[in-house]
């Protein structure tokens, strides 16, 4: 593989760790998903989804280039990962719930039932 397509995975990777990571904070976990806190199982899958993640995209920076590069362009792609998630979560956060893959349906408010 080239080396643009390690380092676009890699970048992937550390977008999807650091979204994942947000994700599994209950206020994030609101903010994105519009309803209550996730459950502990939730939560705890996506924290290790993030441990898995971001490794990866480690090692997909060093498949790429020589260590002390890999190395530095893995800490660059932490750092532009983290604010990119910072900034969706302020102005966007409905565009993260894409890396929910288990639950992407768009819910709905429902009125109360008049019973």
């Amino acid at each position: 593989m080239s080396e643009a397509l390690w380092l676009a995975l890699a970048a992937v990777l550390s977008l999807a760790g650091m979204t994942w990571l947000a994700l599994a904070m209950e206020v994030h976990w609101g903010q994105v998903m519009h309803r209550p806190t996730a459950t502990a199982g939730t939560r705890r899958l996506l924290r290790t989804l993030s441990a898995v993640a971001l490794p990866l995209s480690l090692l997909a920076c060093l498949m790429a280039d020589r260590p002390s590069m890999a190395v530095l362009v893995w800490v660059l792609l932490l750092v532009g990962s983290a604010v990119a998630v910072a900034l969706l979560l302020a102005y966007r956060p409905r565009l993260l719930a894409m890396f929910w893959l288990f639950d992407l349906r768009f819910h709905e408010p429902r009125a109360p039932s008049s019973s």
